[in-house]
């Protein structure tokens, strides 16, 4: 498999009543018809759509529904990511037909698993995140475990920040991007360093670096990290610079990747290549800085062995500054094989 994918956000609509439903709807119909859903498939993206709204809004108490298009190994799909931050919910008991914590017929999630290629669900006394994968029935896909969970500050039409991601074989390349500030002019800056990776994607690490300096002189410039795994050799090589905060992350440790001080486009030393072994079954989590630093995995018992996507959502809801553009990446490092 080779793909090479820059990010952007995801269309996300704020759910606080009954009215927008329809607007999470006619949204999901749209994007399924522009991935490439036929018109009759596309109505199963536009039902999980519908049904997940209307739990955050009868049994979450409001929040967010996410639509973006993720790539599979052979076709593109398309991600319903629903956060509230609701009272829990425990998820064997709602997926059963019939049941219901807010009168209504209880059919929402026995009807997302049966309409969706991939769910999963991480829900505490903190509220609910509920990820919906879907690809087109006649060429239904294998899922690439990766989540994004991206937001720009509050009022703005721009992010200053963006990702990348590249797959070719057993190796995967990630790379993070936060351009200076906010706002349009800092989603320039951010653009430039996605054009640059995407013009080398299989670059090393640092060269990666350089060619990203290039690329954004005459922007703002920024901070930016890239990571480079090979999952048949079981190793990770990083460069950061600036204040993208990476770590790879198990059941038993958390283990921070260094970076070096600089603004990529402006100033910096030669960026350096670090090398890091035994990451198989770990996570590689990545986050601008306007996500907060001090979360522990270990005060979310089980969250470790959800999925990437539902884990990024949740980190970026409890975590978020609301001061800045705010991007979470979060990576499974699994063994494959060519």
């Amino acid at each position: 498999m080779e793909l090479t994918l820059a990010g952007s956000p995801a269309l996300s609509i704020t759910l606080d009543e009954v009215t927008q439903v329809g607007q999470a709807r006619r949204w999901a119909q749209q994007l399924a018809t522009d991935t490439g859903f036929e018109a009759s498939d596309g109505g199963r993206v536009a039902l999980v759509a519908t049904e997940l709204a209307t739990n955050v809004i009868k049994h979450g108490q409001g929040g967010i529904l996410h639509l973006r298009e993720i790539p599979g190994r052979s076709v593109r799909g398309v991600e319903i990511v629903a956060v509230d931050r609701g009272p829990g919910f425990h998820l064997a008991a709602c997926l059963q037909d019939g049941f219901s914590t807010g009168g209504t017929q209880g059919i929402g999630l026995g009807a997302v698993v049966r309409q969706s290629q991939l769910m999963d669900v991480y829900s505490d006394q903190r509220g609910s995140v509920v990820l919906a994968r879907l690809f087109p029935r006649q060429q239904a896909d294998e899922d690439i475990r990766f989540g994004v969970s991206q937001t720009a500050l509050h009022g703005e039409h721009f992010c200053g920040d963006s990702w990348a991601l590249a797959v070719k074989d057993t190796v995967w390349t990630m790379m993070m991007v936060d351009g200076l500030g906010h706002g349009e002019a800092a989603s320039v800056a951010a653009a430039a360093a996605v054009k640059a990776f995407a013009d080398h994607p299989q670059a090393e690490p640092a060269v990666m670096m350089d060619e990203m300096h290039r690329s954004m002189m005459g922007t703002r410039g920024g901070a930016a990290a890239v990571a480079r795994v090979d999952t048949a050799q079981g190793s990770l090589r990083f460069a950061g610079i600036g204040n993208i905060s990476a770590c790879v992350v198990s059941a038993e440790v958390t283990r921070g990747l260094a970076s070096h001080p600089g603004i990529v486009g402006a100033q910096f030393r030669h960026a350096q290549t670090f090398d890091f072994g035994d990451i198989i079954g770990k996570l590689l989590i990545m986050h601008s800085d306007g996500l907060q630093s001090r979360w522990r995995m270990a005060d979310y018992p089980g969250l470790l062995h959800r999925h990437p996507a539902v884990i990024a959502a949740v980190l970026h809801r409890d975590f978020n500054r609301n001061r800045d553009d705010a991007t979470v990446m979060v990576v499974a490092l699994e063994r494959t094989h060519v």
